[in-house]
């Protein structure tokens, strides 16, 4: 089991079980975040208006950016309108960030579309990326609960069906729950 997976199997540890059991599914990440780490989560429609956002240009997107010094995580609420699955896995991403990079220093942390959009083809990735979309990873589709839903759903959904499932079941989307069973099964 790597450092991520560990960092973040010890923070869903963390949750009480009024917040989360342990077992349901989805995972809450959004009051997970908000009761447990005490960050408020903010869908803005304009993210270039959040303070210590970059430059985009015309053709630039952030998806998420945490702000440390404030306890707040921004989250692109058009991207979120648009695909629920991309939008928990944003916040699962910025939480990593939190549990993981927040003791750098850095007054913001932002993530482009590209670098959280788990079927973008892309270059190497700085490792904090790499580091925060492996957590949301963990997060969101909890090794010990894959392993066990995806016996199940074998069992019950022969065939294709199953996958289209546990994305339901995750709340994750189709790319991120491909990497996540290619990862822990």
């Amino acid at each position: 089991m790597t450092e991520v997976e560990q960092r973040a199997e010890r923070a869903l540890a963390r949750v009480p079980g009024y917040v989360w059991d342990g077992v349901t599914l989805p995972v809450p990440v959004e009051d997970i975040a908000d009761s447990v780490f005490g960050l408020l989560i903010r869908d803005v429609e304009d993210m270039a208006a959040a303070p210590g956002a970059p430059d985009l240009g015309p053709d630039g997107s952030l998806s998420g950016l945490l702000l440390p010094d404030r306890g707040e995580l921004w989250v692109n609420a058009v991207e979120a309108g648009q695909w629920p699955g991309r939008r928990r896995f944003t916040i699962g991403h910025e939480l990593g960030h939190w549990c993981m990079h927040r003791s750098d220093h850095v007054a913001t942390i932002y993530c482009r579309s590209s670098s959280v959009d788990p079927q973008a083809e892309r270059p190497e990735r700085p490792v904090p990326e790499q580091e925060a979309d492996a957590f949301a990873a963990a997060i969101l589709m909890p090794a010990a609960l894959m392993r066990e839903h995806y016996a199940e759903c074998r069992r019950a959904f022969p065939g294709s069906a199953c996958f289209p499932e546990l994305c339901r079941r995750f709340g994750a989307s189709k790319a991120a729950m491909g990497r996540r069973l290619h990862a822990v099964i």
